[in-house]
Formats: structure tokens, C-alpha cells, sequence
């Protein structure tokens, strides 16, 4: 076996040259100073049949592929793309914070360059849609046109129909226009992000996509989570039979399945069996995975950001409050000494909870908000601190984990000595609580809890010095792991605020810049 790398081609000289170019019709027989051989094109589909026949063909995108991007690529995205392209089926299992986004372009760059596929659709949760998938593509290939497929059904078909290399659609929104992206043949690869939502097979965001994947010609689906099992090991049938359905390693029915990972304790109640990880490890395959441990070449803090739509209610609020402070902004009376205390009102709306006269609280809907926050807590492998600066919101994100069955402990300004210290050496030594729900400037100093491995920012808090020691209380003597921080935003204010504390730069003035930059867009 010969490879021209120049030519991106592989030589073979094989007994019986039609036992190749009967089932590759790409193959080409060739005359050479060693006798006739059978050239054929180094690609992703061909090398897979050559070594369905036998021969030990290198894998092509590493040996061709530049992986274009504003950074380096690590060398566990560098296997998990490669792995991709291979595999028309997959899982990559990647843990959060090692670029599973990027890495998936990147795989279908080098196949699209390779003429072996030609449009993708991404379904993805609606927190990533524009802030992480939209916003790689455009970055790292602005020569791709990108539709972000959101709106009303009138709106997305619109979309749909205007070619584009990548489509982007949230989770439940394919099940809008289910119909139309099945007969859609030139979308041929599909990938699922955050797969683990798609964990129940009786729901129609289910069911959707598995006529979308399923129903017509085969297509390629890459199924994408670091968290294939966040609530038992019977979270993974229904992935797999989404993404790999021809699976005959996995179990027709859900019985089954459940029977082969779970014991019945009682009537209501389940429990894994010892053995289910490597059961689950078995059948989910093929499959990709590297902990974000194993990567050594990973910075030792890795920042993530994640969207939130307002609520209705919220969007009219913080409409009515940014008018009021333009007002007041152009009339002199928002000052830098003064920002922070007026800006706080647009942080507690966009959070849910606006502090009024005589210590009421107005609450508005913030179910959006709250499930990127379940959504980002089911991610990673380790525990989670969730920061935010009100207490009224504290409160509010507390119980809906408590209701969602996340085991959760406070931390304000009126916990006790005594408790913290209780709190604090669960959270360290014991399995729960899986996450400390707290005030920042209640704990910003001195601690370390290295039994955490993902801060949550649900609002940020302003002040540079609060937001980077809360952030160290990870990044102790002791953490083994690489550490993830995440940002969740719902308006431009926050966007700008999260960006000067990540980058350490003063507050002061950001409400200032917002406001001039209001008035420069309505002018």
C-alpha cells in the first residue's frame, strides 16, 4: 500500500483488482512501474470499505486537514473529529469545556471539502443556538452561509428554504417544522447537541427527530453530550436508538434495557445495577470520549457562555427600566459614582426578582433561565456552584432544584457560622449536596472547594474582586481538574459585564457604554 499524499490517494496492488472497484466506484485502475494497482481516493467513505475488506488504511483527516480556527486545536478534538468523520453513526461523549462545537465543524469542514457531505443541521438547546454555534461558525468560517432557524413556523420555513451550508435549530423547534426538514435530502448530516435531553422516547421532541434521522435514506447523525446518563443508566436507550437505531447490541424494547441496568427495589423505585456503567459503555457505541482530566494541554480554567430568552413579562419590564434609565442618562443623572446602584435593577429583572418599597419583591417567569441552568448542571461530572448576587433569586433557584430533585444547600449572608461549616464539609467529603447554591460575596475568600469542578454564574455580581476570588474557589491546592466557568446571559448589560470581570478590566462605566450605545442605535 502506497499513499500520495499530494494526490490524496491510496495505491493497492491486490490479487483481484474487481474485489475493489466493484464496490468502490471511485477506484481506478492504474498503470505504474511496479504493474497495474488500484488507485482510490484517501477519503473518510473509501477508507472505511478498504478496511472493511482487509487493508489497514490510515485515517485521511489527519493527514490532510489544517483545522482552520483562531486557536490550536488539543489533540483530544484533533482524535474526536477524525473519529467523527469515520463514522457515520456516532456518539462523542466529550465532558463539557473541550469544545465538542468546534470540534464538530471542524469534521464537517473536512468532509464537505471531501464532496461527502453537503449541508448540516444542528439541533441544539436554544442557550447555544446564536451565542455558541452560530457565533464558532461565523468566526472560524465565515465562508459558510449559516440560518439560524428561529421564530415563528412562517419565519423558519423561510429559512429553510434559503440554501445554506449549516442550519441551526433549537431542541424543540424541529418538531415545528418536522415535515420539512425530513424531505430536506441535501441536509445529510444531522447532529444532536446535548443528546441526553433527547433521553425519553415517548416525548415529541423525541419522536421528531427520529423521523427527521430515521424516517428516509439514512442519513449521518453525530449525537453530542458529556452527560449521556445524568439521571440513571436508562437515560441512554432512547440516544441510542435515536442515533444509532439499527444498534442490535441494545435492547428493542425500554423494558429490556432498564432490566439490564437497573434493579426494582419497590413498586416507585430503581436502582443501577454495579455493572451498568460498563453496560452502557458497551452498547453506546461508536463512541468517542475524553474527560476533561485526560487533556493536558487544556487551559486550567475553560469559560463558557450560555443564552436565556426573557420571559414576556421580563422583556417588558427591562424595556420599560432601560427607557427610564436612558431618560436619566440624558439628562445628566446617571453618573459612575452612581451606575452600579441603578444598573442593579436591570440585573434583578433579567434574574427574576425586582426589589420594590418596604422589602417587597416583584417576581417575574424565569423558566428559561432555569432550565439552562438544569441543563448546565447535568453536564459535567462533578459538583457545581451556582452564583448569584440577590437573594430573593438565591431563593427561587434553590427550591426549583430541590423541586427537580437536585440536592442543594445555601450559602448567604444569614447563614450561620455553624451551618457553613456543616455545609461546606458535606459539599467537600460527601456525595450531596451535588450543588452549593450561594451569594458570592458570602463565600469569596478563603475556602476552597475543590469538590466542585463547574461555577455557574446565574447573574454576575459587580465587583472584579468578588467575581475572580469566587471564581479561585475552585482553583485551590488540591483541584486536579480542569475547571469550567459559565456565564449565563439574557441581555447585552450582562454580555458586557460578564466580558470586563472575565477579562478583569473595571466596571465602572459599563451602564455608561450601554446607554451610549442605546442612543447611537436609535439615532
Amino acid at each position: 500500500m502506497i499513499i500520495l499524499k499530494d494526490k490524496q490517494a491510496v495505491l493497492l496492488q491486490p490479487q483481484n483488482p474487481a474485489q475493489i472497484t466493484t464496490v468502490i466506484p471511485s477506484a481506478k485502475i492504474v498503470k505504474t512501474a511496479k504493474g497495474p494497482m488500484v488507485a482510490v481516493p484517501h477519503r473518510p467513505d473509501e477508507t472505511r470499505v478498504l478496511r472493511s475488506l482487509g487493508y489497514d488504511v490510515p485515517s485521511p483527516m489527519q493527514m490532510y486537514y489544517e483545522f482552520p480556527a483562531k486557536f490550536k486545536p488539543f489533540e483530544a478534538q484533533r482524535i474526536s473529529a477524525e473519529f467523527a468523520t469515520m463514522n457515520d453513526r456516532c456518539f462523542i461523549l466529550n465532558s463539557m469545556g473541550l469544545g465538542k462545537t468546534i470540534t464538530t465543524l471542524w469534521a464537517y469542514d473536512y468532509l464537505k471539502k471531501c464532496g461527502q457531505v453537503r449541508s448540516m443541521l444542528v439541533v441544539c438547546p436554544l442557550s447555544t443556538l446564536e451565542r455558541t454555534w452560530a457565533d464558532e461558525a461565523f468566526f472560524s468560517f465565515p465562508q459558510y452561509k449559516v440560518n439560524v432557524l428561529y421564530g415563528t413556523k412562517e419565519k423558519r420555513l423561510k429559512l429553510l428554504k434559503d440554501p445554506a451550508d449549516i442550519y441551526l435549530i433549537n431542541t424543540d423547534g424541529a418538531k415545528i417544522i418536522v415535515d420539512e426538514l425530513t424531505a430536506r435530502r441535501d441536509i445529510d448530516l444531522i447532529v444532536i447537541d446535548e443528546l441526553a435531553l433527547m433521553r425519553t422516547k415517548t416525548t415529541d421532541r423525541w419522536k421528531a427527530l427520529n423521523t427527521i434521522c430515521n424516517k428516509q435514506t439514512p442519513r449521518r447523525v453525530w449525537g453530542l453530550t458529556g452527560s449521556p446518563i445524568p439521571n440513571s443508566p436508562a437515560d441512554a436507550y432512547a440516544q441510542i436508538r435515536l442515533v444509532t437505531p439499527n444498534n442490535k447490541d441494545c435492547p428493542l424494547y425500554y423494558n429490556s434495557f432498564r432490566n439490564q441496568v437497573m434493579t426494582q427495589v419497590n413498586q416507585f423505585k430503581w436502582l443501577p445495577k454495579p455493572d451498568s456503567a460498563a453496560y452502557v459503555h458497551r452498547v453506546m457505541q461508536p463512541a468517542v470520549r475524553f474527560s476533561i482530566d485526560e487533556c493536558l494541554d487544556l487551559p486550567p480554567q475553560v469559560f463558557l457562555t450560555k443564552e436565556a430568552e426573557l420571559s414576556a413579562p421580563q422583556q417588558k419590564a427591562y424595556k420599560a427600566m432601560l427607557s427610564s434609565l436612558q431618560v436619566q442618562f440624558e439628562e445628566g443623572d446617571i453618573t459612575a459614582s452612581n451606575e452600579a446602584i441603578k444598573a442593579s435593577k436591570l440585573m434583578q429583572i433579567a434574574l427574576g426578582s425586582l426589589y420594590g418599597d418596604n422589602d417587597t419583591v416583584v417576581e417575574y417567569p424565569i423558566l428559561k433561565r432555569l432550565e439552562v441552568l438544569m441543563e448546565t448542571i447535568e453536564a459535567p461530572e462533578g459538583k457545581c456552584l451556582v452564583f448569584m448576587p440577590f437573594t430573593a433569586a438565591l431563593q427561587r433557584v434553590s427550591k426549583f432544584l430541590t423541586d427537580n430533585e437536585v440536592t442543594n444547600e445555601v450559602i448567604d449572608g444569614s447563614t450561620s457560622k455553624e451551618d457553613r461549616d456543616r455545609i461546606f464539609a458535606l459539599f467537600q467529603r460527601t456525595d450531596d449536596p451535588k450543588v452549593l447554591v450561594a451569594n458570592p460575596t458570602a463565600m469569596s475568600h478563603g475556602l476552597t472547594l475543590t469538590a466542585a469542578t463547574t461555577i455557574i454564574w446565574f447573574g454576575p455580581v459587580y465587583s472584579n474582586e468578588t467575581y475572580q476570588q469566587a471564581c479561585a474557589r475552585v482553583r485551590r491546592p488540591g483541584q486536579k481538574h480542569t475547571t469550567v466557568i459559565v456565564h449565563i446571559v439574557s441581555t447585552k448589560y450582562e454580555e458586557m459585564v460578564y466580558e470586563r470581570l472575565k477579562n478583569r478590566q473595571s466596571l465602572q462605566g459599563t451602564l455608561l457604554d450601554l446607554m451610549r450605545e442605546t442612543t447611537s442605535s436609535c439615532n
